[in-house]
C-alpha cells in the first residue's frame, strides 16, 4: 500500500469517482455520463476546498473495468486510496495487485439489483479473501434491504461501509422499514457510514437537509463518532445539472456538525478505515 507517512491529512474526501466518456460502459446501466470527470479536476477540487485526500469509487456504469480508477491511483498514489467492483470468482492474484495499488475495499452497487444470498459459496470464499485483505466491503441500496444485507456479511468479520446515509427517504421519518433497525446494528463497531450524497434523499432539498441533521445526530450515538465519514460524491451524477462540489461542502457545513464531530469526519475515521495518516490539525473545508 502506498506510503502517506510524508502527506500530512487535513481532511479526506471519502466518495468520489473519475471517468472519461471515452471509456467502454457496461450495456445495462441506469446512467450514461456526457462529460468527463478527470483526476485533474478532481485534485484541484480537493485544493480549493482545503482537502489533502480522496477515495475514488468505481461507478457502476463503468461495471468491473477497474483500469481507469487504478491509472488514477497510481498517479496521486499518496493522495488516493481506490474502491473497486469485481467479479465474486476474482483471482487472489488480481486482488493482490490491486491491493499494491492502494485499493482498500470493494463495492457492492445493489441499486435496482436482484438481491444476492452471500451465503453461497462462492460469495463464501470471495469474503474470506476480502477479510484477508483488511479490506472493506461498500453497500449502496435502499435502507429498508440494508439490515438482511448486514445481518448476512456481518459473520464473515469484514468492515462494512453503508453508502449515502443508507438511502433512506427524506419525505418519511426515522421510523421507516429498516433505518432503526439499521441504527442498532451500528454499535458492532464493524460498521461504518457515509454521511454523503444529502441531495439523493428524495424530497426536496430542505427536507434532505433536515433529515440529514436528525440522521447523522441518531447515527454519532449509535455507530460511534469514529465510523463515521464524509464524502463529496463529485462529480454528482445524475444531479451534476444543479448539484457541485460547493453545494456539497455548504451542506456539510449546514449539518452543525461539532469540532470533534467535523475532524472524525474529515480525519480520523477516514484515516484509519482507509488507511491513512493524519499529520495535522483539521483545516475545515472552505467554499
Amino acid at each position: 500500500m502506498p506510503d502517506t507517512r510524508f502527506t500530512p491529512v487535513t481532511g479526506i474526501d471519502s466518495h468520489a469517482h473519475v471517468f472519461s466518456r471515452k471509456l467502454n460502459l457496461v450495456t445495462a446501466r441506469r446512467y450514461t455520463p456526457g462529460y468527463d470527470a478527470t483526476l485533474l479536476e478532481y485534485l484541484e477540487h480537493l485544493r480549493v476546498h482545503n482537502l489533502s485526500h480522496g477515495v475514488l469509487v468505481q461507478p457502476s456504469f463503468l461495471g468491473t473495468d477497474n483500469s481507469y480508477l487504478l491509472e488514477a491511483l497510481q498517479q496521486a498514489p499518496q493522495h488516493l486510496r481506490g474502491v473497486v467492483v469485481v467479479e465474486r470468482d476474482v483471482s487472489r492474484d488480481t486482488l493482490n495487485d490491486m491491493a499494491r495499488l492502494g485499493v482498500v475495499g470493494v463495492r457492492l452497487n445493489l441499486m435496482g439489483k436482484a438481491l444476492p444470498d452471500f451465503r453461497e459459496a462462492d460469495w463464501t470464499d470471495f469474503f474470506n479473501h476480502i477479510a484477508e485483505l483488511d479490506w472493506h466491503v461498500e453497500l449502496h441500496r435502499q435502507v429498508e434491504d440494508l439490515p438482511g444485507l448486514l445481518h448476512q456479511l456481518m459473520p464473515f468479520g469484514i468492515k462494512l461501509v453503508i453508502d449515502h446515509f443508507g438511502r433512506p427517504d427524506a419525505r418519511l421519518n426515522v421510523d421507516q422499514p429498516g433505518f432503526r433497525e439499521m441504527l442498532k446494528l451500528g454499535g458492532s463497531g464493524q460498521i461504518w457510514m457515509k454521511a454523503s450524497g444529502i441531495y439523493r434523499l428524495a424530497g426536496t432539498d430542505q427536507q434532505n437537509l433536515k433529515f440529514a441533521r436528525s440522521a447523522l445526530s441518531m447515527l454519532e450515538q449509535s455507530f460511534g463518532l469514529h465510523r463515521l465519514v464524509w464524502g463529496s460524491d463529485w462529480p454528482h451524477t445524475q444531479h451534476e445539472d444543479r448539484i457541485g462540489f460547493c453545494t456539497v461542502v455548504e451542506q456539510l457545513q449546514a449539518l452543525g456538525c461539532s469540532s470533534q464531530l467535523m475532524r472524525s469526519l474529515l480525519v480520523d475515521a477516514p484515516g484509519k478505515l482507509f488507511g491513512f495518516h493524519s499529520g495535522c490539525e483539521l483545516s475545515t473545508p472552505g467554499v
